[in-house]
């Protein structure tokens, strides 16, 4: 479904990029990754070879997705799609429920899953405008921007971004379509990625996620399991959707969610 498709993966090293990005080559697109770690840039490079190129860097900064963009370009020919993933908690830096906040968390939280998705959609955005073609966006928000969680996933700063990515993606959805270009938007529950590790190894959380993500038994998310999504929207099958949030979350909007009386 993505034969000859161009496609830049912001967040592609590692987690729920990188399964994307081998499901992606798999289908027949060229790729530019782009990691902040020089370590998962260099396994990702190896694992997936010339379908591949790889470009460190950090994504809120400003030149990151520009020059991702133009080195899809330069190595492949075009660039026909933008697909961000990057994004993280800012639990370290003082995320968590609104009384305990620090002003620090709530800037860095916004900065690694707002401002770093604006500044790659832009880039994207200039980029079909510059080839006056059309071309497709997906982003990343998390169930828990209009789901919430209140004993277990306690941060009010990530909650308030992965909302703020909603609306964002909605706004520029419209703005965008009479030019063709189609921005949609994939919103998870807990999925086994780096960033989850802490709820991952937590036994009360894994037994409450058994009944809030009650398909397939009752279980974590698996990076996988978004890759089939991922295609649809980044491939020609998605040419008549744009503006829409699919939520891969297990069941997690629609089970109560049980805790254990301890």
């Amino acid at each position: 479904m993505l034969l000859h498709k161009k496609i830049v993966i912001i967040g592609g090293t590692t987690g729920i990029g990188l399964s994307a990005a081998i499901a992606f080559v798999r289908e027949g697109a060229k790729l530019v990754l782009v990691g902040r770690s020089p370590e998962s840039c260099a396994k990702a490079q190896a694992l997936l070879g010339s379908d591949v190129s790889v470009y460190t860097g950090d994504a809120v900064d400003p030149t990151t997705a520009v020059n991702a963009i133009e080195l899809c370009i330069s190595a492949f020919g075009g660039f026909d799609g933008l697909y961000h993933v990057a994004g993280g908690s800012g639990r370290k830096f003082g995320d968590g429920p609104l009384h305990e906040l620090t002003l620090e968390g709530w800037n860095k939280t916004l900065e690694l899953n707002l401002t770093s998705l604006m500044l790659s959609n832009q880039a994207a955005i200039n980029q079909f405008r510059r080839q006056g073609t059309g071309g497709a966006v997906l982003n990343m928000s998390s169930v828990l921007g209009i789901s919430p969680s209140p004993k277990y996933f306690v941060t009010h700063a990530y909650a308030a971004a992965k909302s703020a990515v909603i609306g964002f993606t909605k706004s520029i959805a419209a703005y965008y379509a009479s030019n063709n270009i189609r921005i949609n938007l994939l919103a998870p529950a807990l999925v086994e990625t780096p960033m989850s590790e802490r709820a991952s190894k937590d036994h009360a959380i894994l037994n409450f996620v058994k009944t809030k993500q009650p398909l397939d038994g009752g279980r974590n998310g698996r990076p996988e399991d978004l890759d089939g999504a991922a295609i649809y929207f980044m491939s020609d099958a998605s040419g008549f959707t744009t503006g829409q949030t699919l939520y891969v979350d297990g069941g997690w909007q629609i089970s109560e969610g049980q805790y254990n009386n301890d």
